[in-house]
């Protein structure tokens, strides 16, 4: 029988009416009596419920860090791990699980809903029991998805190439860069190719974040006081969003700010604001002074990735230099590199 633990943070998923018709969290413990399909699957379910339970928008590195602790002290005891999250930073936890859980070849399948459990459309139920049989599937022996995940709306997602996208529909989640790696139709239809491979090594736990990062999203007509507010700031790092496949403007007190911030230690990851698509740096005429100066090239990085990853990084207290290397190198299948 498959062992699964369910880790409840928080999110619409748990969520039911109350006498007074305000939606409050419901005991977690007894989830089989509020999703009696659960007992068809066969599988022992064990559930760890967050006390009190948290809202996805106070989701933070500390939480992140109890999350892969948790899985990290578990690991050995269950087939596979699903956790029941809210959907708003659902992709920036999954991403982060990622970085944390280094050789995990066991499923940590992420999930929630856009309606509670307790209502009648509710997408909770199929979005549960998939990820619990997405999170038990295993092929020879061995988990067919040993990786973080999202699962939302029938697709499975890698979890560091997933952004929500959408607030109002079922289908809340997108892999812009990335192919899906499952469907779920009449039947689970898996795609190997995309998915993993099983690590060797031993489960290793990296828990220290530096979440000092600095964000600098541009526009036409932004002011040297914008740019410097975050430039000239005491973070470590900054991710600037940028235009196309990595374009700035050319103006000489613009590019004076980040060789600045370059020559004062500050790492800077360049980020298309696109959803699609991949940084260039040096293409156009408009991005070769950035890589010049040592402007980071995100590639095709999600946000979300690119902020838990810099965390991760800069976690890990190396040299400017050699984290520079890893912010531009895949280390879990978050990125397509150029020569890819």
């Amino acid at each position: 029988m498959n062992k699964i633990l369910i880790i409840y943070t928080g999110g619409t998923i748990g969520m039911v009416n109350d006498s007074n018709g305000i939606l409050v969290p419901f005991d977690f413990e007894q989830i089989k009596d509020n999703v009696p399909e659960l007992g068809r699957l066969n599988y022992h379910l064990d559930v760890h419920s967050f006390h009190p339970v948290i809202d996805s928008s106070n989701m933070d590195p500390i939480i992140w860090k109890t999350l892969a602790e948790l899985i990290y002290r578990k690991y050995d005891l269950y087939d596979g791990f699903v956790i029941l999250h809210g959907s708003d930073t659902m992709a920036f936890t999954a991403s982060a699980l990622s970085f944390m859980l280094e050789n995990l070849a066991k499923p940590v399948v992420l999930t929630g809903s856009q309606l509670p459990i307790g209502q009648i459309r509710t997408d909770a139920k199929e979005n549960l029991i998939t990820a619990l049989e997405i999170a038990a599937t295993k092929e020879d022996g061995k988990a067919l998805v040993p990786e973080v995940c999202i699962y939302f709306d029938a697709q499975l997602f890698r979890g560091n190439r997933s952004i929500k996208y959408n607030i109002e529909k079922f289908e809340a989640f997108r892999s812009p860069n990335y192919p899906v790696l499952a469907e779920a139709g009449v039947h689970l239809q898996f795609y190997k190719n995309y998915i993993l491979k099983a690590p060797d090594g031993k489960l290793n736990l990296r828990t220290n974040f530096n979440a000092n990062i600095g964000v600098l999203k541009l526009y036409p007509g932004i002011t040297p006081q914008a740019v410097q507010a975050i430039t000239d700031s005491k973070v470590d790092a900054i991710i600037m969003e940028t235009f196309g496949s990595g374009n700035t403007t050319t103006a000489e007190w613009f590019l004076g700010c980040l060789k600045q911030a370059i020559d004062n230690g500050k790492i800077i990851v360049d980020i298309s604001q696109c959803k699609k698509g991949s940084v260039q740096l040096g293409r156009y005429e408009t991005s070769r002074e950035l890589q010049k100066m040592g402007v980071l090239s995100g590639h095709d990085l999600t946000f979300e990735a690119t902020v838990t990853k810099l965390m991760f990084v800069m976690g890990l207290g190396l040299p400017v230099k050699e984290s520079s290397k890893l912010m531009e190198k895949s280390i879990r299948g978050e990125m397509t590199p150029d020569n890819v």
